[in-house]
């Protein structure tokens, strides 16, 4: 019996230092920042870009964020982001649109478990640099454009998972708002997804 007690009590001991690794970093801390970097999908979503022939183009994001604990379930976590955006079209000429953003998302994370966690939230865009190229003949062209609107406002909405040793993971996508073209009356805007991995200090 005593041999059976003890095993019993080195499994809870067991069992509740996992669990305690995989608790929601509310439950040992009210804030802490990070930095987090991945892969974007980006393409042109609208009404006037469906049938343009364009599709997703790769970029990447990288950056620094705050998480800040309301509450043991919801936290808000703004950040700012360095984010390549764009589209592509793998036509004759193999045009690209490349667009160079600073993201900063406010977002509002609701941990539905211990490691599982939704978000969503708005986010403004800072447009530095937009320019466009294009593959002719063997030859690369490219040329900057001042018809991209500088400011570009939408909603973020995704899935995260917090991991072991302060890592975590998420997926989001990203619904852009703003029209892309400014002076222009057509509705083409940024849409995209991001895959993120990211590290809490």
């Amino acid at each position: 019996m005593k041999k059976l007690i003890l095993g019993i009590m080195a499994a809870v001991t067991l069992s509740l230092s996992a669990n305690a690794q995989m608790r929601t970093p509310a439950a040992d801390q009210v804030a802490n920042f990070g930095v987090r970097g991945g892969v974007n999908f980006f393409n042109w979503g609208g009404s006037d870009a469906s049938n343009n022939g364009y599709t997703n183009r790769t970029g990447f994001h990288a950056g620094l964020y705050g998480n800040m604990f309301i509450t043991d379930r919801f936290s808000i976590e703004p950040g700012a982001y360095y984010s390549v955006k764009g589209t592509q079209n793998d036509g004759f000429a193999n045009s690209r649109a490349i667009l160079d953003y600073i993201d900063v998302p406010i977002l509002l994370r609701f941990y539905a478990t211990d490691g599982l966690n939704f978000f969503a939230g708005p986010q403004g865009s800072i447009l530095l640099r937009s320019r466009f190229e294009g593959d002719l003949f063997g030859n690369t062209f490219v040329w900057d454009t001042d018809n991209v609107n500088s400011l570009d406002a939408g909603l973020v909405f995704g899935l995260g998972y917090n991991l072991p040793m302060g890592l975590n993971v998420q997926g989001s996508y990203d619904l852009g708002l703003t029209p892309v073209f400014q002076d222009s009356e057509a509705e083409i805007y940024n849409r995209g997804f991001k895959v993120s991995l990211g590290y809490s200090f």
